[in-house]
């Protein structure tokens, strides 16, 4: 009988929650729309930040990326002479 009653106060509880929550933001976003509008000539350029950004991120992946082909070409060569030194001792 208790787990009914707890269930009956959930069914209740929960909708009222979120309705409570669904108000109260949009009062906080109708709150925020009042603001002044900065005009477009006094912002930023976002795309350009963002443009160099990306240029900048571009750059530093083709470095890791020729870093890594570097390494894992010396790893190669590397195991390649200790195959063949194991294989030149084997038969000597």
């Amino acid at each position: 009988m208790a787990l009914l009653s707890v269930w009956s106060v959930m069914r209740v509880a929960i909708p009222f929650i979120s309705v409570v929550g669904l108000l109260s933001v949009r009062l906080v976003g109708a709150g925020q729309d009042s603001g002044s509008v900065i005009p477009a000539e006094s912002r930023p350029c976002v795309d350009c930040h963002a443009f160099e950004f990306m240029q900048r991120a571009l750059q530093d992946l083709k470095k890791t990326a020729y870093n890594l082909d570097t390494r894992t070409e010396t790893l190669l060569l590397r195991a390649e002479k200790r195959g063949l030194c194991d294989c030149f001792h084997a038969i000597h």
